[in-house]
């Protein structure tokens, strides 16, 4: 039997694989390495690559602007692969996003749609005084200011109202009480000096006189007197120079403001009054000698 089995042919092993494979396999493994090692290190230059974009962008219609706060810097691509990050946005939280930055504006547009239709309705129902120059309108963003000129007004040096005056307030009333918004009355004389019994200055008469026109418009309780406020600003916010009599009588007004900025305090309101106290103080009226012409 085991001479039999000595008879046998025996099989021969397989060639196998060549020898240089490992040799070349090693060599793609450090080569491999190596490649991630310089990518690893490498940076993408942000700015440049935000410049190629942007021009990407202009050739393919893409209109939207992004718009930069911070300095853009250098980043990794493999730190940008491996370490977390935001979630891609999903179409909910786009649209919301783009939804919060066009509801400012269109906050804005109504804001001042809804001035621009309150001035028509002023206008309209103050047409003929406003034709006869008695009133002058102007219109700023959520904001109307009426001018009063003193002419026909009040009696020279004076914050009686005239029967003229008083009818054009009894209708101002009516229209005011349906148009939103804080009034501000404010009072505005000359430069010339005024000393009396009645007023020590010009700061005494214009808020002695814007304070005659509020005490007209809440009369009947029909505009809130919550909405009212007075303000004297003496000579100190002139239209023009006082160098002539007409240019003075054109500082001699009583200007009434509806401030319709519901983000605007009564504080912020005040402030240009805050603002002039240090010149109140300066103002003190010297011993007269010869009165000055009433105002």
């Amino acid at each position: 039997m085991d001479n039999d089995d000595d008879d046998l042919p025996k099989e021969e092993p397989s060639a196998g694989q060549p020898a240089w494979i490992m040799t070349f396999a090693d060599l793609m493994s450090l080569l491999m390495c190596f490649f991630v090692l310089l990518l690893s290190f490498s940076e993408i230059d942000a700015q440049k690559f935000k410049r190629l974009a942007g021009e990407l962008s202009k050739a393919f219609g893409v209109q939207r602007e992004m718009q930069a706060n911070d300095i853009p810097m250098g980043t990794s691509p493999v730190f940008d692969q491996f370490s977390p990050g935001r979630p891609d946005p999903t179409v909910e939280e786009a649209m919301r996003q783009q939804t919060s930055e066009v509801r400012p504006e269109l906050a804005a547009q109504t804001d001042n749609a809804q001035t621009e239709s309150d001035a028509q309705d002023i206008r309209q129902a103050f047409a003929s005084e406003i034709q006869a120059g008695q009133i002058q309108m102007e219109t700023a963003p959520k904001r109307i200011i009426l001018r009063i000129e003193e002419e026909g007004s009040f009696p020279s040096g004076s914050a009686d109202l005239t029967y003229r005056l008083v009818d054009m307030l009894d209708e101002m009333r009516e229209v005011l009480a349906d148009v939103p918004g804080t009034i501000t009355v404010e009072g505005h004389t000359d430069n010339i000096p005024i000393r009396t019994q009645r007023y020590r200055s010009n700061w005494d008469l214009s808020a002695a006189r814007a304070a005659s026109v509020v005490g007209e418009l809440a009369r009947d309780g029909l505009i809130e007197p919550q909405r009212l406020k007075v303000v004297g600003f003496a000579d100190t916010h002139p239209r023009v120079d006082n160098d002539t009599p007409d240019q003075r009588a054109m500082n001699r007004r009583i200007e009434i403001v509806i401030n319709q900025d519901e983000s605007v305090s009564s504080d912020a309101a005040m402030q240009p009054l805050e603002q002039l106290a240090p010149q109140y103080d300066s103002l003190q009226i010297e011993q007269p000698g010869p009165t000055a012409t009433p105002q």
